[in-house]
């Protein structure tokens, strides 16, 4: 009876631990060519339990330049960003809450209003959790465009 006692701590514990979420960065880039660019997004879990999510987006250029700023977090399966080609050349990555704006040539990230942002846009990717619950890039020839509160 002890023996089955210990197996079945053992197998709640070994159940707990894989639900539990790592503390440890999930970086995720993707090089943009025509942009020379490389963009990473680094997401961190804040809870052990729930889906929460700090996310960190770093743009690398060819020429050197970089800039890093915090996007809004993760509270609950909202950590899907969209990339987009602008028709003026900028990027930008989208979320459910918060738009940001890439200047490619000075390597400046800025916050933007959704209404501020062009219509003429090319998507050309997706940062996002893959079946695993890993976080990784999806480019636009492996998944089409989906919709920001949708999972």
């Amino acid at each position: 009876m002890r023996r089955l006692a210990w197996w079945a701590t053992l197998g709640s514990a070994s159940l707990l631990c894989a639900a539990c979420n790592s503390g440890a960065p999930e970086p995720a880039s993707v090089e943009i060519p025509s942009a020379q660019l490389r963009l990473t997004i680094v997401r961190m879990a804040t809870d052990p339990f729930l889906s929460r999510h700090t996310l960190t987006l770093t743009v690398e250029r060819a020429a050197g330049c970089s800039s890093t700023t915090e996007l809004f977090p993760d509270t609950g399966y909202a950590s899907r960003r969209n990339v987009y080609l602008a028709a003026k050349g900028a990027i930008y990555i989208v979320g459910q809450f918060d738009a940001r704006v890439i200047d490619v040539q000075g390597c400046r990230i800025t916050l933007s209003e959704f209404r501020h942002l062009d219509r003429d846009v090319i998507f050309i990717g997706s940062f996002d959790e893959d079946g695993e619950h890993r976080w990784t890039y999806f480019p636009a020839s492996e998944r089409s465009e989906r919709l920001l509160g949708a999972r």
